[in-house]
């Protein structure tokens, strides 16, 4: 599997404010503040919850992204496969027109850090509240995350692997 396609992540629950003393304090570069909503879809002959995976539109700012993600490759600190290509906003359309319905939207606004090769996300999820989010691209970043989740006093135990929209949708069935 090529590197490049991987997606290493944990997220979790944090107070932004402390978060961003202690990224300042390690001179993590703040890069950008954005909007983005999510749109993950489903289709009735591909089941993407049974397969651990998901497919989903990402629009930023009037670009759109569309994204696959494959099952997870590890249980604590999550690692799957992820192809993501920039398209257009027919994108939708051409969906719809082959079978694929919307599941859900997750709307965020994110403030983006960059710590070492690390892209760090405090993300403000409309129904669910604050995260801290870290990501990587390679089997070797799992090493610079737990390193970074040390820094900011964070416990390993509270780290999560379950995605925004597998928050939504258990928020929305309790």
């Amino acid at each position: 599997m090529n590197e490049k396609m991987l997606e290493v992540e944990v997220k979790v629950r944090v107070n932004p404010e402390q978060i961003k003393e202690k990224l300042k304090e390690l001179k993590a570069a703040f890069i950008k503040e954005v909007e983005q909503e999510d749109t993950y879809f489903k289709h009735p002959c591909w089941n993407f919850k049974d397969r651990d995976e998901a497919l989903r539109v990402r629009e930023e700012g009037n670009i759109f992204f569309l994204t696959f993600k494959g099952p997870k490759l590890d249980k604590k600190i999550k690692v799957r496969k992820e192809l993501q290509l920039q398209v257009e906003s027919e994108i939708f359309e051409l969906l719809k027109e082959i079978g694929f319905s919307e599941l859900k939207k997750v709307r965020k606004r994110r403030k983006l850090y960059q710590w070492k090769n690390l892209k760090v996300c405090l993300d403000k999820v409309e129904g669910l509240g604050d995260f801290l989010e870290i990501e990587g691209k390679s089997w070797e970043d799992k090493s610079i995350i737990r390193e970074l989740v040390k820094k900011l006093n964070i416990k390993e135990e509270s780290l999560s692997t379950i995605s925004y929209l597998e928050l939504l949708l258990l928020h929305s069935s309790s």
